[in-house]
């Protein structure tokens, strides 16, 4: 297959290339309008309990958790006569806006002193915005410019969950621009440097453009089919990048390779089409199965990254291998065209001499020191991982310029209960003992770190009764359903999620179910963590297939799992360190909340396994193919270090400087991946792959290509392993 399609691009480069370029515009044309279709939020699982009772409130009571929040703030005192004027007015001007419902405030709720702020010039207004994210997302664009700033005599300043779920989609938008601006010149000035040619250097640029289009195209097509998360386009954007870079820097080094050894083009292309070309095809699908493993949750967020990562590994794959061929073809010698330094030997001509054949000799000569050393190197890295704790984020993840931390950090220091963070318990059939209902409130009242319970029995403190019932308690029962309001106290996310723990646990003589924004965090994590084995065994049975078939080996994709795995406890742990326990948080600019969102370690693990599993492909398919041709397992990896370790090495470097662009941004999640992924890649390429790997492949010697008769049938019938063999009637050319 890959024969004929080297020669199809050989033949008719120019009419792949035009192809090609209409796909760009198309893809161009789609991105434009791709983003009026994408979904904001996507953390929330649908069948879950807190789900199931946010629809049963809405649905009965024509309610929904508060979203909305404004922070009031007057001069005079929130109980001036100016004061509570304009906070009646205020609070009735939002209860009038289309799709804004339950709206309280602290001057039309009898001066409700959960309300207040203790220093007696704050005071809140609470609504909720109605809807699914998406229609949150775009009534919160209007609304928060209309109310924040001021109203009369009071200053206004907008926040609540709908206000940060749209701050972290316009900073995404912004730090995905300043990324992309810085990191586009970076990466060619590494690409120059790495190829010693201009002409060179560009070739995987315009790859990963002709890539990033079309996936923006299959990006367009799936969200007119489908729900599909913002959060995506960064996947397309980075991994497209980086995948094309990688492939890209494998395919034009093995070109060079075969003209330096005096190939024609049509030859020089088909064979390196029929090895690196063979390597593309395997670590695009690679990569595609490990991000495969994210479809396993039931997030959309988390799906639409798994998607979009999926297409993005095979069209940077398929991309690779048509469009590059064809581009090369054209160009034929002119590919070192505009160099800025002299061209080193290709790796072919310095097998013996090379930094990455000593590296690997000197490894192989001590194996079982050196990998002792760097085992305990990386376990004490990854020590840290031991005390991880999964909790979704709080408004602290964003800059201290977000208007919703603003509000939120206000909340914590000045009031005695956060009702932007209240918990609804439903009762989905109303007892008809009333007095069941007033002890269960009772009891949920005298937890730690609730401040009050309002039902239809009235309002509790500490235990006990605070208020009997009044006209306005009405709202909280219907002829067949009840609910509660427990307001907490300002908390962080191990307190909030601690107290939905408390709630869930109470016990009560009717059934409960519980909703807020705290009980949906709770349910997202326990439901990552509960689909993280599946979504882990699936993956690694299908990449111990797939490397299988790149090696002929049975111990061979066991051992590259273990390493990978090892070299990921190593990132998680210096991510706890970092972002969990706050080392470095000065330097890096945020806010440590105590714990590390669950969708961190999971795309970070998806991203980081299937770029490790990505250039363990690349170096075993080369080891694999000296060792056909020496049968010397010893010299097979030293050799196929020395000839791919520097690709890996500068794909590693490349992609790592590509992923770092997450640093600069405003959002302490999205700088976990600034850190996590460049670390991952780096570590993998260096310690993995230089040291560990080539140290347990001399310790296991003849061992590590062993596999039994039938599977070695097996492998032997497929022929994905064998290389394109170069024309007893080739003319060769000089190369130029």
């Amino acid at each position: 297959m890959l024969e004929r399609l080297a020669a199809l691009t050989v033949r008719r480069p120019w009419r792949c290339l035009v192809l090609a370029i209409l796909l760009v515009v198309l893809g161009g044309v789609a991105s434009a309008a791709v983003f009026g279709k994408l979904s904001a939020g996507g953390f929330t699982v649908a069948d879950s309990e807190s789900a199931q009772a946010a629809e049963l409130l809405q649905t009965e009571f024509k309610q929904q958790a508060p979203n909305l929040t404004l922070l009031v703030t007057a001069p005079d005192g929130v109980d001036s006569p100016a004061a509570a004027a304009d906070g009646e007015a205020l609070a009735k001007k939002l209860a009038a806006e289309p799709g804004v419902t339950d709206v309280s405030s602290y001057w039309t709720a009898g001066r409700a002193p959960q309300l207040r702020g203790e220093d007696g010039q704050r005071a809140l207004v609470l609504g909720a915005i109605s809807g699914d994210d998406t229609t949150v997302e775009k009534r919160i664009k209007t609304l928060q410019p209309e109310y924040q700033g001021e109203f009369g005599s009071l200053r206004v300043q907008v926040g609540g969950n709908a206000v940060l779920q749209h701050e972290m989609v316009v900073q995404g938008q912004e730090d995905a621009t300043k990324g992309e601006a810085l990191v586009f010149p970076v990466t060619l000035v590494l690409l120059v440097l790495f190829f010693g040619s201009v002409v060179a250097a560009l070739i995987p640029l315009a790859v990963a453009l002709v890539a990033m289009m079309i996936c923006f195209g299959v990006m367009w097509l799936l969200a007119s089919v489908s729900s599909l998360s913002s959060l995506a386009i960064s996947i397309v954007t980075l991994l497209g990048l980086g995948l094309a870079i990688d492939y890209s820097l494998l395919f034009v080094n093995r070109y060079r390779e075969e003209l330096a050894a005096g190939r024609d083009i049509p030859n020089a292309i088909r064979i390196t089409m029929g090895s690196a070309g063979r390597t593309v095809i395997f670590s695009a699908f690679t990569v595609a199965i490990a991000l495969a493993g994210l479809i396993w949750f039931p997030l959309e967020a988390i799906r639409s990254m798994g998607y979009a990562g999926i297409a993005t590994a095979l069209i940077a794959g398929a991309t690779s291998v048509t469009v590059l061929p064809a581009l090369l073809t054209v160009l034929g010698p002119r590919v070192d065209k505009w160099r800025v330094r002299r061209r080193s030997a290709t790796p072919s001509m310095e097998t013996a001499d090379g930094f990455w054949h000593r590296l690997a000799t000197t490894v192989m000569r001590r194996p079982v020191p050196i990998a002792t050393v760097v085992i305990i190197f990386l376990l004490l890295l990854g020590a840290p991982a031991l005390g991880m704790k999964l909790g979704m984020p709080d408004e602290r993840i964003m800059p201290e310029s977000s208007s919703a931390r603003q509000v939120a950090d206000v909340i914590r220091s000045d009031f005695d209960t956060s009702g932007q963070n209240a918990l609804l318990v439903v009762l989905p059939e109303a007892p008809s003992d009333r007095q069941a209902v007033a002890d269960y409130a009772a009891a949920l009242s005298a937890l730690p770190n609730v401040a009050q319970v309002q039902t239809v029995t009235g309002s509790y403190r500490s235990g006990t009764q605070q208020a009997a019932a009044g006209p306005q308690d009405a709202r909280f029962a219907t002829d067949s359903a009840v609910y509660l309001t427990v307001l907490p106290t300002p908390a962080g996310v191990d307190e909030s999620d601690a107290l939905v723990t408390q709630v869930r646990e109470t016990q009560a003589p009717f059934e409960t179910m519980l909703t807020g924004v705290a009980a949906t965090n709770q349910d997202s994590t326990n439901t990552i963590i509960d689909r993280l084995p599946y979504a882990l065994g699936s993956i690694a049975v299908v990449m111990v297939v797939l490397l299988f078939m790149v090696t002929g080996s049975v111990l061979v994709p066991f051992l590259s799992l273990l390493l990978s795995l090892l070299s990921l406890t190593a990132t998680f742990g210096a991510l706890v360190w970092i972002f969990q326990d706050g080392h470095l948080s000065g330097l890096l600019g945020f806010t440590a909340t105590g714990t590390l969102s669950p969708t961190v370690p999971t795309l970070l693990f998806g991203l980081s396994f299937g770029l490790a599993m990505d250039y363990q492909v690349f170096l075993l398919a080369r080891i694999r193919e000296e060792y056909d041709q020496t049968g010397d397992g010893t010299a097979a990896v030293a050799i196929g270090l020395e000839r791919i370790g520097r690709i890996v090495t500068a794909a590693a470097v490349t992609i790592a400087v590509v992923f770092l662009a997450f640093i600069i941004s405003g959002i302490s999640m999205s700088k976990a991946f600034g850190i996590g992924l460049p670390l991952a890649v780096l570590m993998d390429a260096t310690l993995i792959r230089g040291a560990l790997l080539p140290a347990t492949m001399r310790l296991f010697g003849k061992a590590t290509w062993w596999a039994p008769l039938w599977l070695r049938r097996i492998y032997e019938g497929a022929a994905l392993h064998r290389s394109v063999e170069e024309p007893l009637d080739k003319k060769p050319v000089a190369a130029g």
